[in-house]
């Protein structure tokens, strides 16, 4: 069964996030540690993908929230001659506007994003509603990045305090890439 690397953005995900929830209910899936979760420099979260990918048994399937969606786009980006190996698929879960005026401030490196990716399976997840995206912002990275887009209508943030609980819908795309 392919190996599951959660990507939270920041702050990391609490105990109730889903991700967190998946990780505690299912083998094979970890957390790609920071070293810093408050003060992230894409740069540095790059590079601790990097290594996570590199030392999964097999092509990882790739489950970012929030920051961690920019740090996976980052990665595949500079990291193609490893994406196409290493990476079987990417869910990216409420992706932020790196130029929104809500952006957070202590995160630096994150923009530009990349315009395409290597990753060959892509879904990008979206809420009508997030904070740190809009609904064209959502559209557009569902473009550039060929993605299968889900969009959950309302859901603020499309974490912890979304109502999702262990968000199974989300779980159903990452078991069905696992069997492939």
């Amino acid at each position: 069964m392919r190996p599951v690397l959660l990507l939270p953005g920041i702050g990391n995900s609490s105990p109730a996030h889903w991700q967190s929830l998946w990780q505690g209910k299912y083998g094979g899936v970890n957390r790609v540690m920071q070293r810093d979760w408050n003060h992230p420099v894409c740069d540095e979260w790059v590079l601790c993908l990097d290594r996570a990918v590199l030392r999964a048994a097999a092509p990882a399937i790739l489950v970012a929230h929030s920051l961690g969606c920019l740090a996976a786009v980052h990665w595949s980006a500079r990291a193609p001659r490893h994406a196409g190996r290493h990476c079987y698929a990417m869910l990216l879960v409420a992706v932020p506007d790196p130029a929104a005026a809500v952006f957070p401030s202590e995160a630096t490196g994150f923009a530009p994003l990349p315009a395409t990716l290597s990753a060959h399976r892509v879904t990008v997840a979206s809420s009508s509603d997030d904070p740190y995206s809009s609904v064209q912002f959502s559209g557009h990275c569902v473009a550039a990045w060929n993605a299968e887009h889900m969009a959950l209508g309302q859901r603020g943030h499309i974490n912890a305090d979304s109502g999702l609980g262990d968000w199974p819908q989300g779980w159903a795309i990452v078991d069905r890439w696992r069997q492939e």
